[in-house]
């Protein structure tokens, strides 16, 4: 599990620390106040730890991890030069992030400045790696170009972040079989039963809904939001968010109805709940009541952070936290969202009291 990550000159943020909970956490805040950078900065730094080579586990060295981190941070955000990255200000700088987990084999602290390219230094090394890859879901449904792209991604130069890649060679990953079939059984029925079918890889590597009423229909002609489940349907079916890990995911409301929404919050906590930490970034009210209506009914036990991020005058952005969205302040997208269903209510009064034909109500 991550403790905590903090950041130093990173991006938007100054000084930031972020204390997780177990289970889940969200993330809200205006566009531009760096809801992703949080869970990219998480993932990239996992990602690397991660995928670093070594027998059983064990650390493979100093050196190669802050290559591995180098190249990760900068596949990930993909900025001009990895001092890119260091927040904006006049002079020379740098910047730091300490990742603390409850293995503490695995904690981590690194820093790079403005000038940096491809460098990091490392100020605290993790004596182990991290035995599972962590997952991260943009805001695009990949099934649809998952035909082809990772080998293309590998030999040409394509304007994508990383994690499209990484997690297209999750969905790759063949089935989970075993002793996990009847949890990952658990996970799947509701998500099935939403989209109306079963996913299916093909020989040829194109990915096709098995419709129930027979039949099956390519994935490209499947409507987007059905392919963001049928994405995370995937990728429980071969274990990749079962039993242990990290889930991140940048806005799951992002082209699903509320109907599809409400399946997505319980998938969310169902997957939480076996094992699997999760972090989300939305805009959602409606993910945001959801999940809490959810928590409050049949997730009661469930650890969670919420994360509030307010963009100050200066464009420096602060944080406030808690284990409740009532501890996180105004956020503007979720004040907005209030104050429409509130003008739309007295709009609707305005109509009714003075009648359908504007001369008043008798």
């Amino acid at each position: 599990m991550l403790k905590s990550m903090t950041f130093e000159n990173f991006t938007v943020f100054q000084n930031a620390e972020f204390t997780f909970g177990r289970h889940l956490n969200v993330v809200v805040g205006e566009n531009g106040a760096g809801k992703s950078h949080v869970l990219k900065a998480a993932y990239a730094a996992i990602s690397a730890n991660a995928g670093r080579s070594g027998s059983g586990g064990e650390h493979p060295g100093k050196a190669q991890l802050q290559v591995d981190l180098a190249r990760k941070f900068q596949a990930v955000f993909r900025p001009d030069g990895l001092g890119r990255l260091v927040r904006r200000q006049k002079g020379r700088r740098s910047c730091s992030l300490e990742l603390l987990f409850t293995e503490p084999a695995h904690n981590l602290q690194f820093t790079f400045s403005t000038v940096a390219k491809t460098e990091v230094t490392l100020k605290k090394a993790p004596r182990q790696r991290i035995e599972k890859l962590p997952v991260f879901l943009p805001t695009r449904e990949l099934l649809a170009i998952y035909p082809g792209f990772v080998s293309l991604y590998e030999t040409t130069h394509l304007p994508f972040e990383e994690t499209w890649r990484d997690t297209c060679i999750l969905l790759g990953a063949p089935l989970a079989r075993g002793p996990r079939e009847a949890r990952i059984r658990e996970l799947l029925v509701p998500l099935e039963q939403a989209m109306a079918g079963t996913v299916e890889l093909d020989k040829s590597g194109r990915f096709y809904l098995n419709l129930n009423s027979g039949g099956s229909m390519e994935m490209h002609l499947v409507a987007e939001g059905m392919r963001k489940l049928a994405m995370l349907a995937r990728l429980i079916a071969t274990g990749s968010l079962l039993d242990t890990g990290y889930l991140f995911w940048d806005e799951p409301e992002a082209n699903l109805n509320p109907k599809v929404l409400r399946t997505i919050a319980r998938t969310i906590l169902q997957i939480a709940g076996s094992g699997i930490q999760v972090f989300i970034a939305t805009h959602s009210l409606f993910l945001l009541r959801e999940l809490h209506i959810l928590q409050q009914r049949e997730f009661a036990s469930f650890q969670t952070r919420c994360f509030g991020l307010h963009i100050g005058d200066d464009g420096t952005v602060s944080i406030q936290q808690g284990n409740t969205m009532d501890d996180i302040g105004e956020i503007a997208a979720l004040d907005e969202d209030l104050q429409q269903s509130e003008r739309y209510i007295d709009t609707e009064i305005g109509v009714a009291a003075t009648g359908s034909d504007g001369q008043g109500g008798t």
